[in-house]
């Protein structure tokens, strides 16, 4: 068997896309493999309908795009076209990595990474997946099918992975693209209050519904404002992401909750505003969790009740199990619920500082480093999987994703 020729130059490609929490983490691995080989080649492979299509070229990396849909069985009669789609792609994107010259292939989770996976198990380069939730996605369920190496954000993943890939997967923890450490909320701490233009006696509050926004969370922080319009010891800071901000600032200024909220559709420095707040109110993604986790700032948190597999729950259990979080159901989600959830916690310092101690960062701030350093650790080296013969590839794949989604 004749093996590929390996360029001088290391070159990765990255599948992520479709939402931040896949996206994010992909740049912060991307980054740490620029800081340990300069030189190194790296690209994304993502579609046109994701967050990947702004966020990735705006980070400096080249993305390519494939034809993928998403492994959502609210497809109806189109999920079964989804091994068509998917071999379609795994050859665009087997097409992307020939051209790039690409040693090392890598998921980050989200549809977008099956085609990537695929794709290097046709080349027969390593391939390397990293799972950031507590409950893996139906994507990463499937590329942990096909032999890939997995890395893990929460431990409590290795459980739901196929069998043979629980007892070698690697927890490394998840890659943060703008790690902030308890010291450094705490440095930033005078700072960030100020920027934010806060006294010493008010509580901060900050509302993150994630890359897109979140629109419960946004209407009842938004109704709370308005209770509380008159207080002057709280304030919140809601990012409302672009759909929902003109509606906001109108809720706000019909209710008068403008005297104590500001809604901005995304905040540019994050670190500022974990640093100023208080307490967080957010949905559950990993990434978010993660950020919480690392910067031990204390938080309500209110799981996407949609998300596969129910994955935010367990993603926040892992904070308040910890004690550093509050769990409300979105079910319960109203202006009297978040306020019966704030209220003990802006009226107590002390149980915030201690639920700031519990939030263990585990290995989070380090995750990106040992990602990396895997990832190099594969590209020096070739497998030779099983590959399908022509007419047995799309029976295989059903196969693969008949499990998956048993």
């Amino acid at each position: 068997m004749t093996r590929r020729a390996q360029p001088s130059t290391l070159s990765v490609v990255i599948g992520a896309g479709g939402t931040g929490g896949h996206i994010y983490p992909g740049l912060a691995l991307a980054d740490a493999i620029r800081a340990l080989e300069p030189r190194a080649r790296i690209s994304f492979v993502g579609t046109e309908r994701g967050l990947e299509r702004t966020l990735i070229p705006g980070a400096g990396y080249r993305l390519h795009t494939v034809d993928m849909i998403p492994f959502d069985r609210q497809l109806g009669a189109r999920r079964f076209l989804l091994p068509a789609h998917l071999l379609k792609s795994a050859v665009q994107a087997r097409s992307v990595m020939e051209r790039q010259g690409a040693r090392v292939a890598v998921g980050m989770g989200g549809y977008p990474s099956a085609p990537v996976i695929l794709g290097a198990r046709m080349l027969r380069i390593p391939a390397l997946i990293h799972e950031s939730n507590a409950i893996p996605g139906r994507a990463n369920r499937f590329n942990a099918r096909l032999g890939s190496a997995v890395c893990l954000g929460f431990e409590a993943a290795r459980g739901y992975l196929p069998r043979r890939a629980r007892a070698d997967a690697e927890l490394v923890g998840m890659p943060l693209y703008a790690p902030l450490t308890r010291a450094e909320r705490l440095r930033l701490g005078e700072g960030a209050r100020a920027h934010h233009g806060l006294r010493r006696s008010v509580r901060l509050v900050l509302v993150n519904g994630g890359s897109l926004g979140a629109r419960r969370l946004t209407e009842a922080a938004t109704e709370l404002a308005g209770r509380w319009r008159s207080r002057p010891d709280v304030r919140f800071l809601i990012k409302t992401g672009p759909r929902d901000l003109e509606r906001a600032r109108a809720v706000l200024t019909e209710n008068g909750g403008y005297a104590v909220a500001e809604a901005r559709a995304y905040l540019d420095r994050m670190d500022l505003a974990y640093a100023a707040a208080d307490v967080a109110v957010c949905r559950a993604g990993s990434a978010t969790v993660a950020e919480l986790a690392s910067c031990g700032l204390p938080c309500v948190l209110v799981p996407y009740p949609h998300a596969p597999g129910d994955h935010q729950t367990h993603n926040a259990r892992v904070l308040t199990r910890a004690g550093a979080g509050v769990l409300l159901p979105d079910a319960e989600l109203d202006a009297g619920s978040l306020a019966a959830a704030l209220e003990p916690l802006l009226a107590d310092p002390g149980r915030l500082g201690t639920m700031s101690a519990a939030a263990d960062p585990g290995s989070h701030g380090t995750a990106s480093r040992r990602l990396a350093e895997r990832v190099l650790e594969l590209a020096g080296k070739l497998t030779y999987p099983i590959t399908f013969a022509p007419h047995d590839r799309e029976s295989a794949v059903t196969d693969e994703l008949e499990r998956t989604n048993a």
